[in-house]
């Protein structure tokens, strides 16, 4: 095996490792997201019609890990403390920058698998189209069928990488916009604990 060959391998390798992260990230981001908006959901329930009512809360609901139930009691306590008004809203600003930075934690991860994933396609295909080239040269044109084979194979490489990058470009839209919606209810949720007049 030879080093052009060995480098072709580790980018199927580095491929097949993506495709598994994303769709690891896929999994855990889907189970944040439809926790968090349950969660979320159920706090705009619980509060509706009284915006500083927070004792329909039960107590082991706040005993949760969610995002939305961090946020909840974040700004309970920041409420509670009978600060100024602009000392508060620079607290539910902070609050919710903080809630936010755990919404959007590891898109990024899939973001970059769906910029790189084509790209170690085309190196994989660059590698195997030089690797078939070699083995030409060494051995001449006698067999056609081991030509064919070879430029077979890098081609799938590029068609690797593509599939990856669609299939996380697709999910990666979706997570977006779950991301997007979670934290239009945590700004909803930040606004009726903090703000009496909504």
């Amino acid at each position: 095996m030879n080093y052009i060959e060995l480098f072709h391998n580790l980018t199927f390798y580095a491929m097949y490792a993506a495709a598994a992260l994303a769709v690891f990230v896929i999994i855990e981001r889907q189970i944040f997201y439809m926790t968090g908006r349950r969660d979320a959901s159920a706090i705009l329930r619980l509060m509706a019609g009284s915006a500083n009512d927070a004792t329909r809360i039960p107590a082991a609901f706040l005993e949760r890990k969610s995002t939305p139930v961090q946020l909840l009691r974040e700004a309970l306590q920041s409420r509670d403390a009978k600060l100024a008004p602009a000392r508060v809203e620079d607290l539910s600003e902070a609050i919710y920058l903080s809630s936010r930075s755990r919404v959007i934690a590891r898109l990024w991860i899939l973001d970059t698998i769906v910029t790189a994933a084509p790209l170690l396609g085309l190196v994989g295909t660059i590698l195997g189209i030089i690797d078939t080239f070699a083995v030409l040269a060494s051995s001449g044109i006698s067999d056609p069928s081991g030509v064919s084979k070879g430029i077979g194979t890098a081609l799938y490489a590029t068609a690797l990488g593509i599939s990856i990058a669609l299939f996380g470009l697709l999910f990666y839209n979706f997570l977006r916009e779950c991301s997007d919606r979670l934290n239009d209810q945590l700004k909803e949720l930040l606004l009726r604990i903090t703000d009496p007049s909504h």
